[in-house]
């Protein structure tokens, strides 16, 4: 008789719109070998996020998604709620997604005898609160883990560095799925009327958080100089968060208020993409950055920073230009090398692509982290899934 599924809990919290944590729980989860892994998806919501949008986005996927509802960030009711559905669903192994989560894990783990597991994401958060007493003990609470994810080998090493078992951390690169996210001839010019751009600009391009450790002020500076030696050139910055209104400061003081526009949030992505001639990520801190890998993916030239895991998933010189994070005249002088050398570029992305669709596939890390469950399911005594994978 066939072994039962392993039964897993994900674990997160988010507000607003979350971000490439988000997607990566979604999808992965989707894709999940349903006869070896019985995937419930909870988020933990609270009550006065007017914006919060995972539970529609969960309903577009094959996914169980549940949600404990907090009145506030102390709210003491959302424990027993999460025992409850623990012994609802027979979970077997709980996986935590960020600080609160983690240590939610750990205490479910050791009241109810459940494997706690988690994956380090690299956020630090967007507050004071949260980059000096929130991430680094959440970096010391993951030495208590039966097995920590880390989206990049930076994040591995800062794991590590904090008492961790080196052998219960691994490295699984962030992934994306190459079917959805994959650029079509002829698109460009209704793309661009989507978004109301020139037909004959030079469009360079970015999403993420509006927020302080994507240092879209530094693109924004960087996009200036290149004006000054490319006629035409506009700038789309897709996201939004806490620095919206100080970056629409910088763009009127820099007299650049009709070449930069901030999109706000955009649910597509892809059309945004086959609008442009470059995509650019300018943090200063990442795990591994999912639009890193949509840009990847849909075959846009890359510029990029050379943090967290970025250089990881796009190598110089071969997927991306790479340049030091904070290095204003590196990214300028990057991003006229793809306007200027547009074959390069292209050779580049097409590159990119073929990574994609090997070793960066999303289903390729499904299977690791599939593997990860079955490798902590032997080690705590539980019941194992039919076949492991390879």
């Amino acid at each position: 008789m066939a072994a039962k599924p392993l039964r897993v809990l994900e674990l997160r919290t988010v507000r607003g719109t979350g971000g490439g944590p988000d997607k990566t729980i979604l999808q992965g989860t989707a894709l999940t070998d349903r006869e070896r892994y019985d995937v419930t998806i909870c988020y933990i919501r609270d009550a006065r996020d007017p914006v919060f949008d995972i539970d529609r986005r969960a309903r577009q996927l094959p996914v169980r998604y549940v949600e404990v509802v907090e009145q506030h960030s102390l709210d003491r009711r959302i424990w027993p709620a999460l025992r409850q559905l623990v012994r609802d669903l027979e979970i077997e192994i709980v996986h935590g997604h960020d600080y609160k989560t983690n240590l939610l894990a750990l205490l479910l783990a050791w009241a109810d005898g459940l494997v706690a597991v988690s994956t380090a994401h690299g956020w630090v958060g967007t507050g004071r609160r949260e980059r000096l007493l929130y991430f680094p003990l959440d970096r010391l609470q993951q030495r208590f883990f039966a097995h920590v994810v880390a989206v990049s080998s930076d994040v591995r090493d800062s794991i590590v560095a904090r008492g961790a078992d080196p052998d219960r951390v691994s490295v699984v690169l962030n992934g994306v799925d190459p079917s959805r996210f994959r650029r079509m001839p002829g698109r460009r010019a209704d793309s661009r009327a989507t978004f109301n751009l020139p037909a004959d600009a030079v469009v360079i391009g970015s999403v993420g958080r509006l927020e302080q450790e994507k240092n879209f002020g530094l693109l924004i500076r960087a996009f200036a100089r290149v004006r000054d030696q490319v006629d035409g050139a506009v700038l789309v910055i897709a996201g939004d968060g806490s620095q919206k209104e100080l970056l629409g400061q910088q763009i009127a003081s820099l007299g650049l208020s009709a070449h930069v526009r901030l999109l706000g949030l955009i649910d597509n992505v892809v059309t945004l993409h086959h609008a442009l001639d470059v995509y650019v990520q300018s943090s200063d801190a990442e795990g591994t950055a999912n639009s890193v890998l949509e840009a990847l993916a849909l075959e846009t030239p890359l510029v990029a920073t050379d943090v967290g895991g970025t250089t990881e998933v796009a190598r110089h010189g071969c997927e991306a230009l790479i340049v030091a994070k904070g290095d204003e005249a590196g990214l300028v002088e990057s991003i006229l090398q793809v306007i200027r050398h547009p074959e390069a570029a292209s050779v580049r992305a097409g590159n990119g692509r073929i990574r994609v669709e090997t070793e960066l596939s999303f289903a390729r890390r499904t299977q690791r982290i599939e593997s990860m469950y079955d490798q902590v399911a032997s080690k705590a005594g539980l019941r194992a899934p039919a076949s492991v994978h390879a």
